[in-house]
């Protein structure tokens, strides 16, 4: 059903069975998947793709143009998958042709009310910001993260999979996998212990992450850190993604 209010461009490519409330403007080049709720008072514009069963909320900013002084009207894009929700005064841009030139979100994620989402982020599955989260532009993000409401992501971090941030934190480095930080700057303060065990994480991998997480980012001697961590590695895969992303960091991580 679509409210006789809104108002709809004719290039647009919505499927048959979708909702889109009273006084909602979607543009051009905008394909909207099944299954799609979308509340009233939002702006959709394109080129925008929106997957099966998304909920998109009042007043939400959805594939508007990037935020970036060096944007000329390119027509980059923006691609959200499958079953997330995107509550009150959420905003989302499109990406930048000195980018990817897309910002892409993955699927079930839930995006809590006045969430802003900055150019040429990617966002994978099962992800969950809190009211107020900001990500500044090429942020990217694995599955599973959770971000603490008010919390702020520096441009070009990345964050890895099963991480959690508490309220408020800034992050200006990497943050590693199935890590827990606090403050502004973020402070390491351990493995996020609950989250994985309530993933189903085992208690024998729990604990090998703690080792590692005591060696690599609390340890002053990482080559000490490594040679205790090498052995866990081949042990868990968790504990060798942990290391690997250590390694690979180019901005440092939060410690």
């Amino acid at each position: 059903m679509i409210h006789q209010s809104a108002i709809i461009d004719t290039s647009a490519d919505l499927a048959p069975d979708i909702e889109v409330g009273p006084f909602t403007i979607i543009g051009p080049d905008v394909v909207i998947d099944k299954g799609c709720v979308i509340g009233p008072h939002v702006v959709i514009n394109g080129p925008t793709e929106i997957g099966k069963n998304n909920r998109i909320f009042q007043f939400c900013s959805i594939g508007e143009a990037p935020q970036d002084l060096k944007y000329n009207n390119e027509p980059t894009k923006l691609i959200i998958g499958d079953h997330n929700t995107f509550r009150e005064y959420v905003t989302v841009n499109r990406g930048t042709v000195s980018g990817h030139g897309e910002t892409v979100i993955g699927n079930n994620g839930l995006f809590m009310a006045y969430v802003h989402i900055a150019h040429d982020c990617i966002i994978k599955d099962n992800v969950i910001f809190s009211n107020a989260v900001s990500l500044a532009g090429h942020v990217t993000i694995n599955n599973n993260v959770t971000l603490g409401g008010f919390t702020l992501v520096h441009q070009f971090i990345h964050i890895g999979e099963h991480a959690f941030t508490g309220m408020g934190t800034a992050l200006n480095r990497d943050l590693p996998p199935y890590m827990l930080v606090y403050g502004n700057y973020a402070r390491a303060i351990g493995i996020n212990k609950e989250g994985l065990k309530r993933r189903g994480f085992s208690p024998e991998s729990i604990s090998a992450l703690s080792q590692s997480f005591k060696a690599l980012i609390k340890s002053r001697n990482r080559s000490e850190g490594m040679e205790i961590v090498r052995p866990l590695a081949e042990q868990f895969t968790e504990v060798k993604k942990f290391m690997n992303f250590i390694e690979s960091s180019e901005r440092g991580v939060v410690r």
